[in-house]
């Protein structure tokens, strides 16, 4: 067993719980499993952890930080509130190489709700990141780039809604699953509705090209 310092072996540990959690659930998977996975002893566990349903839970509340960094990253770069909306519509990280296994974790997690601590971790992730989506869409309100139609708090759980739905379906490869034959996605749609002319002009631009690259190989083709 290598020696690690507390927080990168806190870590490790996490990291470890989200594959095993993933696989096997909260109620499948066992720390002597865990411990065998990260290569260490079960009291290594115990002393970052005090049970199996903290670190449970540890790894929920993990999974909100490293969501909302994520975020900042992706939208850091925008240069106005509606690209940054544009971007944030299009950044599902139930779908994501690095969040897949972690809100793969979530999802069973609400299925664990009638624990009161497990449900309170759900909640709280969920305030957290609605809170997030929430203050993305004041700041494009502000600016006149969305309406003011709605309030920016229900906008945020259309988009929440639609975010799950999508993260729930998308590893059941359906076919034309979110998206029709001419190329237009679930996300364009919530993004015009949100963003109007901005919106529609970006996708009329990509329908375009989408066609244009038809085009040219079907004259290949020939």
């Amino acid at each position: 067993m290598t020696r690690l310092p507390a927080a990168q072996r806190r870590e490790q540990l996490l990291d470890t719980a989200v594959n095993l959690f993933a696989e096997k659930g909260f109620a499948g998977a066992t720390t002597s499993e865990l411990a065998k996975a990260a290569g260490v002893t079960e009291p290594i566990i115990y002393r970052h952890f005090k049970s199996k349903k903290n670190l449970f839970i540890s790894v929920i509340e993990r999974t909100s930080d490293l969501t909302l960094e994520m975020w900042e990253r992706q939208l850091a770069t925008a240069k106005d509130p509606a690209q940054r909306l544009r971007r944030l519509i299009g950044a599902n990280p139930m779908v994501s190489e690095q969040g897949r296994g972690m809100y793969r974790v979530v999802v069973q997690a609400m299925m664990e709700i009638e624990d009161p601590e497990v449900l309170k971790a759900i909640r709280d992730h969920i305030i957290r990141i609605h809170e997030f989506v929430t203050h993305e869409i004041v700041l494009a309100q502000q600016e006149g780039q969305v309406s003011k139609r709605f309030s920016a708090e229900i906008s945020a759980w259309l988009l929440l809604h639609q975010g799950l739905g999508f993260g729930i379906l998308a590893p059941l490869n359906i076919p034309h699953h979110a998206h029709d034959d001419s190329g237009v996605r679930v996300r364009d749609v919530i993004a015009e509705l949100m963003l109007g002319d901005r919106a529609k002009h970006l996708l009329d631009e990509r329908l375009r090209k989408t066609m244009e690259r038809g085009e040219e190989s079907g004259h290949q083709a020939e």
